[in-house]
């Protein structure tokens, strides 16, 4: 995963409380993000422990005047292995869980870092059953 320059809002607490909240938050700061900043993708951040949600979209370059509530970061990226998973954004706390296992049963060596979640195409555009979210594991 390459350097990204990432806004976003950071939510702790359980996912399935916190994820809806901080993208409800960020989809209604979208406009004027996009006034003076060029959006190239949406993509959340999330740790287990604590529990850590960021959901947010990347930038073409440094945000220039971020509305109030929005963060940044030069997010360092790194070394990731990847699950792909295509179907709704509804399916993906079961899909979240089984990659885990997977990483798990093939003793994929993960590093401390936060897991990725892309979401590959455009929600407003793509059916529900075509829509592809990446699943991308910190390894070493």
């Amino acid at each position: 995963w390459p350097e990204t320059h990432y806004v976003f809002v950071e939510k702790m607490g359980p996912f399935m409380a916190t994820a809806p909240q901080a993208w409800q938050q960020v989809h209604r700061q979208v406009p004027s993000i996009a006034e003076k900043n060029k959006i190239t993708g949406y993509f959340s951040l999330y740790k287990m422990e604590p529990k850590t949600y960021r959901a947010g979209v990347s930038l073409a370059e440094a945000p220039v005047e971020l509305p109030e509530g929005l963060a940044y970061e030069k997010f360092a990226g790194g070394k990731y292995s990847r699950l792909t998973y295509t179907g709704p954004y509804s399916g993906l706390p079961g899909a979240s869980g089984r990659a885990w296992a997977i990483a798990a049963e093939k003793k994929i060596p993960l590093r401390d870092g936060f897991t990725i979640e892309n979401y590959a195409n455009d929600p407003k555009i793509t059916p529900e059953e075509q829509l592809v979210t990446e699943i991308l594991f910190p390894t070493e």
